[in-house]
Formats: C-alpha cells, sequence, structure tokens
C-alpha cells in the first residue's frame, strides 16, 4: 500500500457501495485552507468571523450581507465563487455527478484549478492505494500541464510546465532543466529526474513534487501505462471496458470516429478526417496516437459496432499538454441508454 499525493483531499471523502465519491463536511472544510479562502493577517473581523463559522460548519446557510461585510472585494468574490460550487456539489448525488454536470449546459462556471483538483480525486480513486508508480505519474496528465521537449534522436520528454516554468524563473538549471536541453537523455542512467521501469518505486517519495519528467515515445512503457489510466477512466464514468492502444499513424479507409485527448489534438484529427491540408509542422505536435476497441459491444452506438475509435494527444504552439480527460466522458459514439 502507498500514500501518494497525501494533500489532494481524496481520503476526507466518502466512497458509496458502487464506488462513487461522496462529499463529507472534512472535504468541504479543506477548501477553507485553500489561499483563496484562508486568513491572513489583513482579514477584518467579519471575514475572520465567517471562515469559523464555515470551518466549524462548512454547510452552513450564508447570506449575501455575511459576503458584503467583508471589506476585502476580492474575498466576497472568492467567496460567492465557492458558494456557487459548493451548491452544485451539494446537490449532486456524488461527486462524479457533479463533475459530468458542470460539462453540460451552459458550460463550465468554476474555476479552472477546482476541476483539475477533481481530477486528480477521481484518477487517485480509481488507480487505488496499489496503484503502480508509473500509473501514477502518468495520471499527472489528467491534472497538470505537461511541458514537451523533443531531444536528439525524435526522444518525446514531458516534464510537468509548473516545475519547469519554476526552475527557469530562479535560475536553477538542475536535472530536469538539463533533460529538457538534451544533457541528460540516458533512459538508463541513475539521473532520477527521469521516471523508468528501473527505478519507479522513488515516485512515492517525491510524489507532490511533480518533478519527474518521463518519456513519451510510442514503444515505451509510460505511453502504455497511460493507456491503462485512459482506461479505468472510462470504465470508472460510464461502465464500459475498453481497449486502449497506442499507434504510429492511422491507416484506416474506414475511419468513423475519433476524440482528440486535448485541443491542439482535436483540431489535427479533424483535419485528417477532413482530409484537410495539414502542414508538416502542425503533425510535429502529434505526441501519440491511439485506437480504443470496445469490450463490451453492447456500449456502444450500434452504427459504429465493430469499429475502432483513434484518439490522439498533442501539444500546443507553447509545447505544452493539456489534456482534456473530459472529452472521453462525452464523445465517444456510446449507445444510448434507454
Amino acid at each position: 500500500m502507498t500514500n501518494y499525493w497525501p494533500n489532494s483531499a481524496y481520503h476526507t471523502l466518502a466512497v458509496s457501495p458502487d464506488q462513487q465519491l461522496l462529499v463529507t463536511d472534512d472535504f468541504l472544510r479543506t477548501y477553507m485552507h485553500r489561499p483563496e479562502l484562508s486568513l491572513v493577517p489583513e482579514s477584518c473581523p467579519n471575514e475572520r468571523a465567517l471562515h469559523q463559522r464555515l470551518s466549524a460548519n462548512p454547510r452552513a446557510d450564508i447570506a449575501e450581507d455575511d459576503i458584503t461585510s467583508m471589506a476585502d472585494k476580492d474575498i466576497q468574490e472568492n467567496y460567492r465563487i465557492w458558494l456557487r460550487y459548493r451548491k452544485r456539489i451539494l446537490a449532486a448525488s456524488s461527486l462524479e455527478g457533479f463533475y459530468m454536470s458542470l460539462f453540460k449546459g451552459e458550460g463550465v462556471d468554476v474555476p479552472p484549478l477546482f476541476v483539475a483538483q477533481l481530477a486528480q480525486i477521481f484518477v487517485q480513486h480509481i488507480l487505488g492505494d496499489d496503484a503502480d508508480p508509473l500509473d501514477v505519474r502518468m495520471s499527472e496528465l489528467f491534472f497538470r500541464t505537461q511541458k514537451i521537449t523533443i531531444l536528439e534522436d525524435a526522444i518525446v520528454m514531458g516534464a510537468d510546465d509548473e516545475v519547469v516554468t519554476r526552475n527557469a524563473q530562479a535560475s536553477d538549471t538542475g536535472n530536469i532543466m538539463d533533460l529538457l536541453k538534451g544533457k541528460s537523455m540516458s533512459m538508463k542512467s541513475t539521473d532520477l529526474d527521469v521516471l523508468h521501469e528501473e527505478n519507479a518505486n522513488t515516485y512515492w517519495e517525491r510524489s507532490e513534487d511533480f518533478d519527474f519528467a518521463v518519456q513519451l515515445n510510442f514503444g515505451h512503457e509510460p505511453i502504455n501505462r497511460f493507456c491503462r489510466v485512459l482506461e479505468k477512466w472510462i470504465e470508472h464514468f460510464l461502465g464500459a471496458k475498453v481497449r486502449i492502444t497506442p499507434m504510429q499513424q492511422i491507416s484506416d479507409p474506414k475511419w468513423s470516429w475519433h476524440v482528440g485527448l486535448d485541443a491542439s489534438a482535436t483540431e489535427i484529427l479533424n483535419k485528417l478526417y477532413n482530409k484537410d491540408l495539414v502542414e508538416a509542422d502542425e503533425l510535429e505536435k502529434v505526441i501519440c496516437l491511439f485506437r480504443l476497441d470496445f469490450i463490451d459491444e453492447a456500449a456502444v452506438a450500434k452504427a459504429q459496432a465493430g469499429k475502432p475509435v483513434y484518439l490522439a494527444i498533442a501539444m500546443n504552439e507553447q509545447q505544452q499538454l493539456k489534456l482534456k480527460p473530459q472529452n472521453l466522458l462525452f464523445n465517444l459514439p456510446l449507445a444510448k441508454s434507454s
């Protein structure tokens, strides 16, 4: 059993008999300790009173007068956003139900950071306490932007974008920056900043540092592990068993369905499907292609039965991979439930 991401708030949630996550008071209290709502020396008495009230009872009814009585206008807005978020969470039957509702109707109306934190909680729940460290590292793609760098011999490396940026701003050219500059490319080296099968267990002691880079090339184990996490994500939310396999190209004359796992991949796949011109530099943004096959044929729409769904991940103009895991929950050709 491993204890990774101890600050994710996952362990403050309850689990229903059908493995859905249920909101608890302790989970709601974690938001009171976040920078957006936590107290600072300048906090006025009314802010302190409201914070204490919600810490004691995170489901307490709060009036608009309670908000406007606080001196800081920014804090007022933070509380309004939080209360709107809390209302939607408590109205849902489960945290999964709330997450699914975010992408329907009028669209996401909560901070992107909150959405990313939920994705982290879900993959932690899906992977469980006995998770493989490579699976956990690859699941970071679900909630943390990756900086993509192409090294010599077309080696594709991914590292946490925030960590890379922070190191660059601090003029700290440690192992990650050296790696991204092509100075430390050997996957067989003892450089712990590159996670691979031989040193995978070192992930646990640094799980919340998010400072391991991984190789994302076709044929390498991290991409295979990414496929396993995608499969579990789909099964947990949709109840559909699928098999996802990495590919190097799509050569299917009967190509009938695809899903981009990020905005850049969606645009490129759409162009390829429509036989539009795709420039070479745009194709070079594609990190990997995948084939999704439904194991449970009853889960797929009749018109798509027996046919694969093609997936892709790609970097944007800033060489970032910003995964949108919700795309797999809303854009697959599923059979309509009766």
